[in-house]
């Protein structure tokens, strides 16, 4: 930089250099739009981003959207462990020493030391981009200096942004250019980079972008007793005999109603459920108290509750259970909030928020990981709302893109959003196996890219009918194959009632297709 220039703008005070192009400080000062970078390799790494995140709209500096998080290797100083890495867009009425100033003042009251340039850190907060200016000053420089050769900065960054220039010298140039610019390691195998989708403190996040990761089993376990084919399962012999659902001859008590509380023996015969889903394979558990069978009847908020709360609280008392994530199956943000502080970790919603209008800022404000269902009307009119006259592919994506909008604006950060295609609902027949086909194409359709996926195919009625199998509990051969399709197609999680039987069907399908 040339010196005369650098002791210009030392000379100059903050007002000259931040109204340099001509611009009034005068009254209401207005809203500026900023891109910060967000890494920690420290500790839990990504709570320290959701921190620093939160305190940044403490303080007025508001995260509009964020990008995925992305698992990298350290550069520069390698003897470190690896980061994760972000990007948001924040809104603020600070100028750009300003908001270094709050950043540097966030990372100091987060415990940040800086002990080696590049080395490990608990939080680290840059300024990538302001508006459309240029900052030069000893103490900062934008844009930052070093974005085009770090793809840990880029490719969040192109997630925000990808046709934005960085050189209003050069504005053909624009950052998905220069990230598509950087080239791969000259020698070895070095796996791309892949986005991370957190699941519970005590258990490996979700890396969807990783070729050799383990799909996910999430055990269904509905206390209820109308659910389409399982229904009852929890409940005494003589209760259960009322409905015409399939069922196992188990003993104890069933779920308990809004007014009594949980017995000991249905506890137990719960218990044993449980530990018999984990030693089966399942590494998730979906916990569900309303049925969305068609016909089912709605049940209140408390009747909800009463069914799922005991049912979270003795998955989360259990020591077999530490690295088990618990998804709660709710529409409803009021029951959400319930199970997340009883112990939920995912809130599982196969309305992606319709339903219930506090639902998606309720997730905002827990915190907490959101699987966002493709659905149609609801679950008494969803069956006749299977009509894609513009084919089912795009107009599903296009409509999981509006939801994946939705929940970003009330407030959810993309790196907690996981998907659901919502096989069987307001889909029929051979539409779910266009589903299985097209994965591929749905994880790379824009605005959907590098999320994670949750199929459940799980004994539903296309399965029966192109097998002949009539009883839901007896599509366990068919259901197996649906599973393998939904690895293949590259689903992050599969949701399944026959636990052991499908954790097989998974492991051999990542042993062929994920290596």
């Amino acid at each position: 930089m040339d010196q005369s220039l650098v002791n210009d703008l030392k000379s100059q005070s903050r007002d000259d250099l931040l109204f340099r192009n001509g611009e009034s400080n005068a009254g209401v000062p207005r809203m500026r739009t900023a891109y910060i970078a967000l890494g920690s390799n420290l500790g839990d790494r990504v709570a320290m981003i959701e921190m620093a995140c939160n305190e940044m709209d403490a303080r007025g500096i508001k995260v509009k959207r964020a990008s995925s998080l992305w698992e990298t290797e350290p550069m520069y100083v390698l003897d470190q462990d690896r980061f994760v890495n972000g990007a948001c867009e924040v809104e603020t009425e600070l100028e750009p020493l300003p908001l270094l100033d709050a950043l540097q003042d966030i990372e100091r009251s987060m415990g940040r030391q800086k002990i080696i340039d590049k080395g490990p850190r608990n939080i680290d907060l840059d300024i990538l981009l302001y508006e459309n200016e240029t900052v030069v000053h000893p103490r900062l420089q934008v844009p930052h200096r070093l974005i085009a050769e770090r793809e840990f900065v880029l490719r969040p960054l192109a997630e925000l942004v990808p046709h934005r220039a960085l050189d209003s010298t050069r504005p053909w140039k624009l950052i998905q250019d220069y990230l598509n610019e950087l080239l791969p390691p000259a020698t070895g195998h070095v796996e791309p980079l892949s986005t991370l989708t957190p699941l519970r403190a005590s258990v490996a996040p979700l890396h969807a972008l990783r070729s050799a990761r383990a799909t996910q089993v999430m055990a269904i376990l509905n206390v209820t007793p109308d659910s389409f084919s399982d229904g009852g399962l929890h409940l005494p012999p003589s209760e259960a005999q009322s409905y015409t659902v399939e069922r196992q001859d188990i003993e104890g008590d069933g779920p308990p109603s809004s007014s009594s509380p949980p017995s000991s023996v249905y506890l137990s015969t719960l218990r044993s459920t449980i530990q018999r889903f984990i030693a089966s394979g399942a590494t998730m558990i979906d916990v569900g108290g309303q049925s969305t069978a068609p016909g089912a009847p709605e049940v209140s908020v408390s009747e909800e509750l009463s069914r799922v709360l005991p049912a979270i609280s003795l998955i989360r008392s259990m020591p077999e259970a530490a690295h088990v994530s618990i998804s709660v199956d709710t529409y409803r943000a009021a029951v959400a909030e319930a199970a997340v502080a009883a112990g939920a970790d995912i809130v599982n919603d196969v309305s992606a928020g319709l339903l219930d209008d506090e639902m998606l800022p309720t997730v905002a404000r827990l915190g907490c990981t959101v699987c966002l269902m493709h659905m149609r009307g609801t679950p008494a009119t969803m069956s006749s709302l299977n009509e894609y006259p513009e084919g089912l592919i795009p107009t599903l994506a296009e409509e999981l893109r509006e939801r994946v909008d939705a929940a970003e604006q009330a407030g959810i950060r993309r790196w907690r959003i996981v998907l659901d295609p919502g096989m069987g609902f307001a889909k029929v027949g051979d539409q779910n196996l266009e589903i299985l086909r097209h994965m591929p194409e749905l994880r790379r359709w824009p605005g959907l890219e590098g999320l994670p996926w949750l199929l459940g195919s799980s004994r539903k009625s296309f399965v029966g009918k192109i097998t002949g199998v009539t009883k839901p509990g007896d599509r366990i051969y068919g259901t197996a194959a649906t599973v393998t399709a939904a690895v293949q197609g590259g689903a992050d999680i599969v949701r399944v009632h026959d636990v052991l039987e499908m954790a097989q069907t998974v492991k051999m399908a990542d042993a062929i297709f994920r290596y």
